[in-house]
């Protein structure tokens, strides 16, 4: 049926709308009035198996959001999304891009699937932004792994159960937005989300478009489908929850990631569009005090569940995985003091055990 523009009708268009931060995305800004125009054609299921699927969750936004409507398309398909933005055209006030091929394995296993789907498709939405509606705020959800693996030449030092950085060192606090993505190995994937990531804040700053690149470290919560490839916290409780083999790769176990609770990095995307600029990258992720090593958020994981973890170590880290990041706030939270973040890693951890015991 077409869609019938309504006076002062404003739509968020999201792209990967089923998935952990799309689906969260849809979930906020229906509340704040947004009709929701939802991509999502379920490629996490071809990516990662039948555990990855999202049609759950596409099911359950379309029970449970009046306002949104779904489009089963392919973010690669510009004809597709040319008809979308033609039937809503200016009327689109918000786009939410979180589609993606989110793994470094799989990436090498189908580069060009990894590549157009990333890069190229990142590129048909902006350019169907800048011809149909070019006022609107576009957000990217990019990565950390823009940075490649230039972090693990840090100056680590070996702590019991991780690696850490000396107190007085400048990035103790976290990588900022000045580290460099150049001459280093980011992985297939890294490089694909890095050419989307240059993308989006071209189109800002050659066409004044009011874009953003949110470079996410650990992305969680408890509607994560992790899997083995993708979903760190997710997966690790589902293992230790079901008692699956979890295999470690590398570094002794000690390598440290922050992780960020969707619901808080909705928060800053919010905080965005109140007062958006143009051309903008900020790193996001939990920061220092929602930082954990492999080792510790085991621990963490058998101290809730009251089970005991079935894992397994393996030597050969995976190519350009990071050997610690933490991400620095810094910048973001001077631009916006507002955004705090809500949850800290036992609550995330504790929503995901919830929600896997089901």
């Amino acid at each position: 049926m077409p869609f019938v523009s309504a006076i002062n009708m404003k739509i968020a268009l999201i792209t990967g709308s089923s998935g952990l931060i799309g689906s969260e995305a849809v979930r906020h800004f229906a509340g704040q009035g947004y009709t929701i125009v939802g991509i999502d054609n379920n490629m996490r299921q071809y990516f990662f198996g039948d555990a990855a699927s999202t049609d759950a969750s596409k099911k359950n936004l379309l029970d449970l959001i009046k306002n949104y409507r779904h489009y089963d398309l392919d973010i690669r398909d510009q004809d597709g999304l040319e008809n979308i933005f033609k039937e809503y055209g200016s009327d689109i006030q918000l786009i939410i891009h979180t589609a993606s091929q989110p793994s470094h394995d799989w990436a090498a296993k189908e580069p060009f699937t990894d590549f157009h789907i990333n890069a190229s498709g990142t590129l048909n939405l902006l350019e169907m932004t800048r011809q149909h509606c070019s006022q609107a705020v576009f957000i990217f959800m990019s990565t950390n792994k823009v940075y490649g693996d230039r972090p693990n030449e840090l100056p680590f030092i070996e702590k019991e159960l991780r690696w850490e950085l000396p107190k007085e060192h400048a990035l103790y606090a976290g990588v900022d937005e000045t580290m460099s993505i150049d001459q280093c190995k980011h992985s297939l994937f890294g490089a694909s989300k890095v050419a989307a990531d240059i993308l989006v804040q071209e189109y800002g700053r050659y066409f004044q478009m009011k874009t953003v690149c949110f470079r996410g470290g650990c992305l969680t919560g408890p509607n994560h489908a992790g899997v083995k490839k993708h979903g760190f916290l997710s997966y690790l409780m589902k293992c230790c929850v079901a008692g699956t083999p979890y295999t470690i790769f590398g570094y002794k176990g000690k390598q440290v990631r922050d992780n960020i609770h969707s619901y808080d990095l909705i928060q800053a995307f919010d905080q965005f569009v109140q007062n958006p600029r143009c051309g903008e990258v900020y790193n996001i992720g939990g920061g220092r005090a929602n930082s954990c090593s492999m080792r510790e958020a085991i621990t963490l994981c058998e101290e809730i569940s009251g089970k005991k973890m079935n894992h397994v170590y393996s030597e050969e880290a995976r190519s350009g995985d990071h050997m610690w990041y933490i991400t620095n706030l810094k910048k973001f939270q001077s631009h916006y003091p507002a955004w705090q973040q809500k949850y800290d890693l036992v609550r995330t951890l504790k929503e995901i055990y919830e929600a896997q015991r089901v």
